[in-house]
Formats: C-alpha cells, sequence, structure tokens
C-alpha cells in the first residue's frame, strides 16, 4: 500500500461540546461537521491529562505522561515554563522521528510545549520543520513572572519575533501548514499542526476577519476561526488531489477551562479542563480518509491520543519500538470501522492522572473514581489542604453526565477497576512512588531564555 500522509490537529483547551457535530449550539463550524459527516467520529477518545505538556507528551511518544516523566516541570508544577530545565527526552523515540525513518517529510507547526531549551526542540525529535512557540500563548511576561521573555515565534531553532503576534497565530500556522503541503505534495508527509488557540487566557486571539462575528464572543470568534483553519487544510488537499492519500485527524489536547463567566463546553460531559474528569480528558475526535474511512460512522471504542503512534506508524510501514514500552493501541482497525475491531483499553484500563496522583480508571464502560485520603487539586503540586474523595463508579458510556452512582450495585467491576489501578501504580508510580516503568526526562543545567537576537 502508498505511504499515506498523515495529518493531527490538535486544539488548545478545546471542550467536547465545543463544536457542532458534538452539539454545539452557538459555534459555527461547518467545516468540521463536513468533516464528521465524510468520516468517524469518535465519542471516547481520550487526552492523558488535563493540562497542555503532559497530554503533548503523549501524543508524541504514545506513553502516559509518567512513563516519560513528563507529568509535572522542574519545580512540580503542572506544564513546563519560560526557561524550564526539563523537557522531552531527546532519546525519546517520537512519531515524527519514525516516521521520518520510513521517507516522511515531517513538520510541527504551532504550539510546541514539551521544551523550550535547544535539546528539546522539535528539530530535534524528528521534524524537519518547526515553525510556532515553544510554549503556551499565555506564558508572557507578567507581574508574577517578570523574567518570563516576550512570547518568542520560532522557525527551527531561532527565534523570528518577539513578542509574536497572538491575534494572528491560527491564520499564520494555516498558512504555513499550506505551504509545506504543497512543497511535499509528491511524497509522503507527517503534518503536526498543534493550534494555539483556544488557548489559556479567558481572552481568546483571532485575526481581524473573524473578531466579532460569533455569537459567543472572543471565545466563539476563535472556535469559527478554527473551523475555517481545518476547512483551508481539507480544501488544499481536494485540490492537489490528496484527499484519498491523506488520514486526517482532528481533536484536543484537555477540555474547555471553567472560566467565570463560562465561554467552552464540555457538555454533556461532567466537569472542566484541568483536571481528571470526563469533561477534562474526553475529548472531540474526528478522523477522514475517504476510501479507507467510511462516511458518517460514531464510534464509541475507547481510544486515546496515546494511539495515533503506534497507528501512524503502521501507516508508514514501519513498527513501534520494541526496547521500551509503548502504552497505545493501534487503532487502525476500529477507524476503519471494523466491525470486530476492540479496544484493548477493555482489559488493560486506561489511567487519569492528575500530574503525579492516579485518580480514576476506566475499563470498557465503568469509570471508577479512586478513593484518596487527599485528592490533588492544585496544579502547583502540593497537598495542601486537599479534601478526600471517596469511591465513585459509573457508566460513562450510557451516562455520560454521571449522574447515576452505581459501585454498591456493581461491586465486582470495582473489585477488578482496583486491581487495574494497582497494576498502574506498580508500572506508573503514583503520587511520591516512582514506578518500575518509568523513563527519565531531559535535563539542561543552565537553561536559557528564547530571544529574539
Amino acid at each position: 500500500m502508498e505511504k499515506p500522509n498523515i495529518i493531527v490537529m490538535l486544539m488548545d483547551n478545546l471542550g467536547y461540546g465545543d463544536i457542532g457535530c458534538y452539539g454545539s449550539t452557538v459555534h459555527r463550524t461547518p467545516n468540521l461537521d463536513q468533516m464528521a459527516r465524510e468520516g468517524i467520529r469518535l465519542t471516547s477518545f481520550y487526552s492523558t491529562s488535563g493540562v497542555c505538556t503532559p497530554s503533548r507528551s503523549s501524543m508524541m511518544t504514545g506513553c502516559y505522561p509518567r512513563r516519560v516523566n513528563m507529568h509535572e516541570n522542574c519545580e512540580g508544577r503542572c506544564v513546563l515554563f519560560p526557561n524550564d530545565a526539563k523537557g522531552l527526552h531527546p532519546d525519546e523515540i517520537t512519531v515524527a522521528r519514525l516516521l521520518r525513518e520510513q521517507g516522511y517529510a515531517t513538520a510541527c507547526i504551532g504550539k510546541w510545549h514539551l521544551g523550550d531549551q535547544d535539546p528539546f526542540l522539535p528539530t530535534r525529535h524528528g521534524f524537519d520543520e518547526f515553525f510556532g512557540c515553544p510554549y503556551s500563548e499565555d506564558m508572557v511576561p507578567r507581574p508574577s513572572n517578570p523574567d518570563w521573555p516576550p512570547l518568542p515565534l520560532m522557525r527551527g531553532d531561532k527565534v523570528v519575533e518577539a513578542p509574536a503576534d497572538r491575534d494572528y497565530l491560527t491564520k499564520r500556522y494555516t498558512e504555513e501548514s499550506i505551504r509545506f503541503i504543497r512543497e511535499n505534495q509528491d511524497r509522503p508527509f507527517f503534518l503536526y499542526l498543534p493550534q494555539a488557540m483556544p488557548g489559556s487566557t479567558p481572552t481568546a486571539f483571532s485575526s481581524p476577519d473573524f473578531q466579532g462575528v460569533s455569537a459567543n464572543g472572543r471565545y466563539g470568534d476563535c472556535v469559527e476561526e478554527l473551523d475555517w483553519s481545518a476547512g483551508e487544510i481539507l480544501k488544499t488537499l481536494k485540490e492537489l488531489n490528496l484527499d484519498e492519500r491523506t488520514l486526517v485527524i482532528w481533536t484536543s489536547d484537555n477540555g474547555a477551562v471553567g472560566w467565570d463567566p463560562p465561554q467552552g463546553s464540555n457538555l454533556p460531559l461532567r466537569g472542566w479542563g484541568y483536571d481528571t474528569s470526563e469533561g477534562g480528558q474526553r475529548m472531540p475526535c474526528i478522523a477522514r480518509w475517504p476510501g479507507r474511512i467510511p462516511a458518517g460512522v460514531e464510534r464509541d471504542d475507547l481510544t486515546t491520543m496515546m494511539d495515533i503512534l503506534p497507528t501512524a506508524v503502521r501507516l508508514g510501514g514501519g513498527q513501534p519500538p520494541k526496547d521500551r514500552i509503548i502504552d497505545g493501541q493501534d487503532m487502525l482497525g476500529i477507524l476503519s470501522n471494523e466491525l470486530d475491531a476492540r479496544s484493548s483499553y477493555d482489559d488493560r484500563g486506561f489511567f487519569y492522572y492528575y500530574m503525579h496522583q492516579l485518580q480514576a480508571v476506566r475499563s470498557g464502560p465503568w469509570k471508577l473514581y479512586l478513593p484518596l485520603k487527599e485528592k490533588l487539586n492544585n496544579l502547583r503540586g502540593q497537598f495542601g489542604n486537599c479534601p478526600p474523595a471517596e469511591l465513585e463508579l459509573y457508566d460513562v458510556r450510557n451516562d455520560l453526565s454521571e449522574t447515576q452512582e452505581v459501585s454498591a450495585r456493581h461491586p465486582d467491576v470495582v473489585e477488578r477497576l482496583l486491581a487495574l489501578a494497582d497494576t498502574a501504580r506498580a508500572d506508573l508510580g503514583d503520587s511520591d512512588c516512582e514506578g518500575s516503568g518509568q523513563r527519565p526526562a531531559g535535563w539542561v543545567d543552565a537553561p536559557k531564555p528564547q530571544l529574539l537576537v
């Protein structure tokens, strides 16, 4: 089989209920709705974290964040910050590195957030090209962090603009992506497009053509520009006759954040981004590949962003590395709507970590919130006065809003999921207990800011 092109578009802090084909009535998303009609809509697709850095490490490595020690930064906080001494270890084997070995052109265009020091940048992790910001759009100089540099926009390993104009990031990332597609239309390519928006502040950014046009303020403007962006990518594939040679996956890194007043939506799921709720980690996910993925399909198999690496590598003609644990599964059978395709997480479980603490387990339709003497809910990684958590069991396949707690009716399910949690603790660790299967993060001794020179 001819090696297909692979495009992964990853939004930032966009919720399960923020686009039309997942129930939004306030955002106009015609391009994504059409993409869903032409492909598959996954309804139990999970991020591995409620925040950015950990989830993105899973996208790149096919592993849980704790596996690759990217569940917290060098100070024990929830994500990497500017000038962080920590980053994705240079010895980790990313999906980009594996595909490049199979002859793919590779590009990361957008928000990286896996380390801003030179050894951790995308060009050191298998990408031929990088155009974007090395961390979140909200990480700019402020009274609490006056030493942070102006937000750097980078090409390759060099800063080309600082501060980056956040209003134009979506537009510029889209234009760069189209350029990359055009320049590599005659060879297989892997495009990773991690958008910066809707972003990590209540003030979402969009270009002037989209400002003030939605029914949901600046957040809605931003979502509708992201829909435009996806439409431009798909239009380019059709124009270049690449449609039937390209797998496109569109998803988000974690759920919408519970700003006051609310802007994004995770409905009908309970909870918000930045935690281990369904709203925090269950993502919209659309996949399209005409001729290979049947049109108009919906599947509720348990899938995760860790599955992108083994799936993409198989399509590229290779195999995941054999010298390390890869937690993801090959989900091509599910995407192709094969009737006998089944999620491996139904047996081995999927684990919800809040930074260093294991808080919940899902297997099949069941999600068990673990009993905890102190449930961590502090993004600084400190227990402080964290309250305890009771054991709770929900059928999250049929009770999406988690209105019926059913642990008393299913003691056998509770026992099985508690046993799965024990296996995760032994392998991945929990709180201050190291797991036997963890690998080190990367470190530098003297981190330096990325500055325009």
